[in-house]
């Protein structure tokens, strides 16, 4: 075994040896006609020099680009849910619009014009008339104009039987034009009589100049606040 040893001293010796050689006199001679170990080993650096090379010129970018497109897809995908989602509720969202819409006209037809107030009016104090009540104050107030509408307050006061004033505010209720009652007081009157005070408030929309005259002093109003 001692034996073995020592015998490959001189052959590792002569394997290094030869290793080295092949490098020497390698200037000037064609890589062709380089040992078997340089051309190797030239082969190796050339392919490992290309193969960085095309890693930093086109597989990075390339690695870049698609990194890029999976956060875009992502993003895609993100949105495509959220629009998948309001697509679902568009029909419903629809049909809530025409329901809206279908309540804005009802109401828009229970307000009169300035042309039907007065026929309103009448039709209030007829309705209290009709119910035997007798009226001691019929005061239209000041109109007060909103974006679209107008309210008009009517101060009332009424004297009569407790079952007339029930029936005379329930049929102001049924009337086809909005009338509400509110500052509504109630006490003991004359021969057993109640009597009735409160404040009817009607409403009607606003015509086309009014709409126009309140558009204006919109804007000017918000052109003042800009300066």
């Amino acid at each position: 075994m001692n034996a073995a040893i020592i015998d490959t001293g001189p052959a590792m010796h002569k394997m290094v040896f030869d290793w080295r050689a092949q490098f020497r006199s390698l200037h000037g001679r064609h890589p062709s006609l380089w040992p078997v170990l340089p051309r190797a080993l030239c082969a190796l650096a050339t392919l490992s020099a290309v193969l960085l090379a095309g890693w930093r010129l086109l597989w990075l970018p390339q690695w870049d680009e698609l990194v890029a497109a999976g956060m875009q897809e992502q993003t895609l995908r993100q949105t495509f849910a959220r629009n998948a989602g309001r697509a679902r509720d568009l029909d419903r969202l629809r049909r809530r619009r025409s329901d809206v819409q279908a309540q804005v006209e009802t109401m828009e037809r229970q307000l009169p014009g300035r042309a039907d107030m007065d026929a309103l009016l009448s039709e209030i104090n007829h309705a209290g008339v009709a119910r035997g009540l007798q009226f001691e104050l019929f005061k239209p107030g000041k109109e007060q104009l909103f974006d679209y509408y107008a309210e008009l307050p009517i101060d009332i006061k009424v004297t009569g039987g407790f079952h007339a004033m029930a029936g005379f505010a329930s049929d102001l209720a049924n009337l086809s034009r909005i009338v509400t009652l509110d500052r509504i007081s109630i006490t003991q009157g004359r021969e057993g009589l109640l009597a009735f005070e409160g404040v009817a408030r009607t409403f009607r929309y606003l015509d086309s100049d009014e709409l126009a005259a309140r558009a204006r002093l919109t804007a000017d109003n918000t052109k003042r606040d800009a300066r």
